[in-house]
């Protein structure tokens, strides 16, 4: 997911709000969107968005989609699995040669 530095956390969280509180004014959750988008400066579908992914995070929507906690808590544990991987593969390649090492001495010997 590609996500735009063009918003400030603090202005996605406002736009939120907005539409979260003048959600009852408008016949539709899309019609409350389409109004409040132009005034934030974006897409209504960016702003439909940010709504989602908040109602995710609040446990308003339940759905396939992580929350931002989860995907930033699977993401730090696929890094660490990953140099966790690395450190494993270093040492096996370190045993064999120091076991390829140890044989060569007891040969000479």
């Amino acid at each position: 997911m590609k996500k735009s530095n063009k918003f400030s956390p603090e202005v996605r969280e406002r736009a939120v709000r907005m539409v979260q509180e003048h959600r009852g004014e408008y016949p539709s959750l899309w019609a409350a969107i389409e109004s409040i988008a132009p005034k934030i400066g974006c897409v209504p579908q960016t702003l439909n968005e940010w709504v989602k992914r908040d109602e995710v995070d609040t446990g308003a929507r339940v759905g396939t989609t992580t929350t931002t906690s989860e995907h930033e808590r699977v993401k730090a544990l696929e890094r660490e699995v990953k140099e966790l991987r690395r450190a494993n593969e270093i040492l096996k390649l370190a045993s064999a040669f120091f076991a390829q090492a140890e044989l060569d001495r007891r040969l000479k010997s």
